[in-house]
């Protein structure tokens, strides 16, 4: 899918050009370029490799790959009075999503297949250049170095024997950065990086051997942070500084865990009854941008690290909105949102626009059509609430803050390419989509058959008020065309056949229709305190697309701020969700069937049952810590596991 994500970078570009030509116009004086500085960056990678493998017999290659990279960096800058500069910059750069990106060589030899696996490239290195009024030009080189993992599997067991390795070696390069903004610089930038050998020796007596070498071109966006005495007071309110673009960011770490709890037997997607403990992290920005009248181009670039619990299997309602479906040793980059944003206003009355991620600030006609194009995530325009949204600041479990049998369209992270009408009035509003869906279930890849294969969503959202408090009702429904499995397809093959359940579904996939709907409530009671309702349905009759196992489910709950206990930013959710599934969807279960989260091997079939509670503690404006429990029984719908308590922690700060 980089076909469409190179053109709207070029928008990026584009657009960045033509805000900090505008800026430099009406700004005078020399820009500062002196003291610390810390941003990202997000470029293509290309990789040159020199394979060598001992198995027992001898076999080399060079391979090649190429992929984007995201990042990370910190540096300092010292200008002399005759405008040379020199200065020193950390950076970290970590592989795209896709784990093709990240793959060095994979090959195979008559006993084993063998595959390098690059985790991140890091540099320590000094700059020098020369600083015009608003533009830097710099050459730079120092040290690099490299970590991945090394993989033997054998193909007659499928079990694996992991090494890790690290590179060492340097890197040189160059590069153009201009001022744009007060205290903001864009940059391009070149870098070249050689990185020795590794070799590794696996327990059968096979020998890997690699080396290879990098280069990447890379957009880079840096904030300087002004030096101490010479900041004037309120210089961060507003960290964009201007009415032309605005720039979010956030980091989310959530530990979660659970203790031992019962269970008669366990299956290949099970949460495992022993304790366990496991991490998420993320890290993102959310940088928007004016283009025109009307127009705003979105991106949002993000680091995505950990692992949910059990690998994000066990749980039909899971426990932790932050864990993809992806598990990541180490950070990877992706672009998670890239899309662009154009609003037709039809006149009369206004109203005011938060700034917030994703949205930049602004007045706009309430009576207005939006077009948004792009990728993004279905529920970002699609079944939201007030109470239950987002996973980053309220509730945890994917059956609270979505509707859990919403089957939307998306890849394992979450996300999707597509365009959304949406037409606003004051008490009401109708929304559209068209969506890519997965070439098949729970996939990366998607179908490129558009129109003969996608998902579509119709939201009516009504807005009213009782007892002069706010409320919205909307009513979603939904239906995807897709290529899977019938579930009682599958279990009639597999008992005529004598084929496991799994692979049954596996083979029998074709065109199928999957469809739903959603009751979606949000209440105001007062200022302080909310409540929040879902009811979701959907056909039951095939696998899943791509967000959990899920046919019905009813969620409610409330949202409650700490103004009367003298912590106004201070929040208590407390959540209630129960899950379901269809006829068809237990017999596959209970066959030893397996879906995308759930599969015990057996099934003592009882509704999934989730109570949820939280209190997020703001220790200032921009950092809140949450303390999370969650108690839950028949996890999978299965009577004969749990219940399962998992506690968790969440650190989240934004700007």
């Amino acid at each position: 899918m980089k076909k469409y994500l190179f053109p709207l970078v070029g928008i990026l570009v584009v657009g960045f050009a033509t805000l900090g030509t505008t800026s430099a116009r009406a700004q005078t004086g020399a820009f500062d370029w002196r003291g610390f500085y810390f941003g990202g960056h997000v470029g293509y990678g290309r990789a040159n490799g020199d394979i060598s493998v001992r198995d027992p017999g001898l076999q080399n290659a060079n391979p090649t790959l190429g992929g984007l990279f995201g990042g990370l960096q910190f540096g300092y800058n010292y200008v002399f009075p005759s405008r040379f500069m020199i200065g020193a910059e950390a950076d970290i750069s970590f592989p795209n999503a896709y784990p093709s990106d990240a793959l060095i060589w994979r090959g195979t030899t008559s006993r084993s297949i063998f595959a390098e696996q690059l985790d991140y490239i890091a540099t320590l290195r000094a700059r020098f250049g020369y600083a015009f009024d608003r533009t830097l030009l710099y050459a730079t080189g120092g040290f690099a170095a490299s970590s991945g993992h090394f993989v033997r599997t054998d193909p007659t067991s499928g079990n694996d024997e992991v090494h890790p390795g690290t590179r060492y070696g340097w890197a040189v390069g160059g590069g153009a950065e201009f001022a744009f903004q007060k205290n903001w610089t864009a940059r391009l930038e070149y870098l070249y990086s050689h990185f020795g050998s590794t070799d590794v020796m696996f327990m059968t007596g096979a020998q890997y051997a690699s080396r290879f070498d990098t280069h990447m071109v890379r957009l880079g966006l840096n904030r300087r942070l002004a030096e101490s005495g010479k900041q004037k007071a309120g210089d961060d309110d507003n960290l964009s500084e201007s009415d032309q673009w605005e720039i979010h960011g956030q980091t989310t770490y959530i530990q979660q865990g659970y203790p031992r709890f019962r269970a008669l037997y366990t299956g290949e997607n099970s949460l495992p009854p022993w304790p366990q403990s496991k991490e998420t992290f993320t890290a993102s920005a959310f940088l928007g941008l004016r283009l025109w009248q009307g127009a705003e181009l979105y991106y949002n670039p993000e680091l995505l690290q950990g692992f949910g619990l059990s690998s994000t299997v066990g749980a039909a309602g899971f426990p932790n909105g932050e864990a993809q479906k992806s598990d990541f040793i180490y950070p990877h980059y992706n672009t998670s949102r890239l899309f662009l944003r154009q609003t037709f206003g039809f006149g009369g009355e206004q109203e005011t626009i938060e700034s917030s991620y994703g949205q930049m600030a602004g007045k706009k006609d309430i009576s207005r059509l939006t077009i948004q194009v792009g990728k993004f995530a279905v529920h970002d325009v699609f079944d939201n609430n007030a109470y239950a949204q987002d996973s980053r600041a309220d509730f945890f479990n994917w059956s609270l803050w979505a509707a859990g049998a919403f089957d939307y369209a998306a890849d394992k992270v979450g996300l999707t390419y597509g365009v959304v009408a949406d037409f606003n009035q004051k008490n009401w509003a109708l929304r559209a989509g068209y969506f890519l869906v997965g070439d098949k279930p729970n996939s990366n890849d998607f179908d490129s058959q558009v129109f003969r294969r996608g998902g579509y969503v119709t939201e009516l959202e009504t807005r009213y008020s009782l007892f002069s408090q706010p409320g919205k009702l909307r009513i979603i429904g939904w239906m995807n065309e897709y290529f899977a499995g019938n579930y009682r397809d599958a279990i009639n093959y597999s008992a005529a056949t004598g084929i496991d359940p799994t692979t049954a579904i596996t083979l029998l996939r074709q065109g199928q229709t999957k469809y739903g709907y959603v009751f979606n409530l949000e209440q105001a009671i007062n200022n302080e305190i909310g409540m929040f309702a879902r009811w979701s349905w959907n056909n039951g009759k095939t696998e899943i697309t791509a967000f959990t196992d899920i046919d019905s489910s009813l969620s409610f709950g409330t949202s409650i701020k700490g103004n009367s206990w003298g912590r106004p930013n201070d929040k208590i959710g407390i959540g209630y969700a129960i899950n379901g599934i269809s006829k068809d969807h237990r017999d596959y279960l209970a066959a030893g069937g397996l879906g995308i989260l759930i599969g015990d091997g057996q099934l003592n079939y009882r509704n999934e049952k989730i109570l949820e509670s939280f209190y997020a503690f703001a220790l200032s404006k921009a950092l809140t810590l949450t303390l999370d429990y969650q108690y839950m029984t028949n996890p999978a719908y299965n009577a004969d596991r749990g219940p399962i308590s998992f506690i968790a922690g969440r650190v989240h700060a934004e700007f």
